[in-house]
């Protein structure tokens, strides 16, 4: 029988939990993690990793479309979705089953089934895990971290059905490639959608509620990326609002309101990217001390909530919603439980975030018009893509990169990019508003010639007045 008392158990074996969990043991704690599904969360299974393998295979395949561009031939293109969706699972299993691997390579217990807090025994917290409806095992813990993540959002009226109007999971396994699709809502989710299957020749129609798309970056990337998606021919209704969807056989027509009109949209299938509400149900919440906030459990710097004993971090809490914003929460927790002296609380505005459209956007820190509105007096430099010969070699002109800094102090207070590779360029920006750089660290770094990432280092010399390829 497998032992039931541990110094530290996590609800949730996503990106946040099974990260927790391995710090724990790394740091002399007993620890084990309750997964109902597939260790490595939504994230690594429904999420961040496969996605990235089908907008890989939709981006070779835009290469293959433009072969002649590079002075290439490639004659019949073409493509075979069940083995595009078989890779991209095999992927997620693949990295699952790693998950599974370093757990049990750092000794931390997993238990197969649903947790929830099940009262107290003394000082410890008690968990009570089942399957199917089935007793599992009962667990006694000092701490309990929840980790339960959260799903998609379902707006009364416009449900998913997993057939007609899909949410993520339908979105990530089509049996058959539709000829139309509306996707309702512009941010990550939305547009990386919106871009693999239009990239795979799907007629795609983008539904946003506010007056632009990406709404969370930077007002000028939010204008680029519109600018270059409908230059590919992706269809954008912004400043919309979907009031109804009819489903028939074949096909959804869609009503959208928008400036005290309406218009109606048909296509064969929809995408619902319209945000998430934390997976709060049934962990043993009711009668505790721990707030919910917008289904969200509220949290101080530390992780904790209202209850002693019991933390929560990643999409279960506040946001950004992002992986790698949860698998920090959960070494900073495991870290403040275990004492460890130099640990810090995370400071959310140095955390970037990437979005893996064609082009692709990042963004870490301020926005200009966030920066304004907190009082600071900014310089501001660009960069385009054009003025790069990296970005010419490579066939990808287009995009920008732009840096806002606090006049005054020359601190970097945020960085905001759309382009080629961006998603990788932009942890360069991160390291640095970490480390506290000022414009006069970043002028004085020399960057590698030819890359892309001297456009950072260019835009930061324009923003000062000193740009020398512009």
């Amino acid at each position: 029988m497998a032992d039931t008392d541990f110094d530290l158990i996590v609800l949730g074996g996503g990106p946040g939990g099974y990260v927790a969990a391995i710090r724990a043991a790394q740091l002399g704690m007993k620890a084990a993690v309750v997964e109902r599904e597939h260790l490595g969360g939504i994230c690594l299974n429904w999420g961040c990793i496969p996605t990235k393998a089908l907008l890989r295979t939709s981006e070779i395949y835009h290469y293959f479309e433009h072969a002649k561009d590079y002075g290439l031939s490639a004659d019949k293109i073409g493509y075979d979705l069940a083995a595009i969706v078989k890779r991209s699972r095999g992927i997620a299993g693949q990295l699952s089953a790693g998950v599974k691997h370093l757990l049990k390579k750092n000794k931390v217990t997993v238990f197969d089934g649903h947790g929830r807090l099940d009262g107290k025994a003394g000082d410890k917290r008690k968990v009570a895990v089942s399957k199917d409806d089935k007793a599992v095992a009962d667990l006694t813990a000092k701490h309990v971290i929840l980790a339960t993540g959260a799903r998609a959002r379902q707006i009364p009226g416009l449900e998913a059905d997993g057939k007609q109007v899909w949410t993520y999971k339908e979105a990530m396994v089509p049996e058959a490639m539709p000829k139309s699709l509306l996707v309702m809502g512009s941010g990550a989710i939305g547009i990386e959608f919106a871009s693999f299957y239009h990239t795979m020749g799907v007629e795609v129609t983008v539904v946003e509620l506010l007056d632009r798309i990406l709404p969370g970056e930077d007002a000028e990337v939010s204008a680029l990326a519109r600018k270059a998606f409908e230059k590919q021919g992706i269809k954008i209704i912004t400043g919309a609002m979907v009031k109804g969807l009819k489903k028939d056989a074949k096909s959804v027509t869609a009503t959208l309101e928008q400036k005290g009109k309406t218009q109606e949209i048909t296509v064969e299938k929809v995408i619902s990217a319209v945000g998430i509400v934390g997976n709060v149900e049934n962990i043993g919440i009711e009668g505790t001390a721990i707030k919910i906030d917008r289904t969200h459990v509220v949290i101080n710097e530390w992780m904790e909530t209202g209850e002693p004993g019991v933390y929560a971090i990643g999409d279960l809490t506040g946001a950004p919603w992002l992986a790698h914003k949860a698998s920090h929460e959960g070494v900073i927790c495991v870290e403040k439980i275990a004492g460890v002296n130099d640990v810090h609380p995370l400071n959310t505005a140095r955390i970037p975030g990437c979005t893996y459209c064609q082009p692709q956007v990042a963004s870490v820190g301020l926005t200009e018009e966030r920066a304004k509105a907190e009082g600071h007096k900014v310089k501001v430099g660009r960069f385009a893509f054009i003025g790069n010969g990296k970005a010419i070699a490579l066939g990808e002109p287009d995009g920008m990169i732009k840096t806002v800094f606090d006049e005054k102090t020359g601190e970097l207070l945020g960085a905001h990019m759309i382009g080629a590779e961006v998603t990788e360029l932009i942890q360069g920006y991160a390291v640095a508003m970490q480390l506290e750089t000022t414009e006069a660290d970043l002028m004085h770094t020399v960057f590698p010639h030819p890359t892309l990432s001297e456009m950072m280092h260019e835009s930061v010399l324009d923003a000062y007045g000193r740009a020398i390829h512009f």
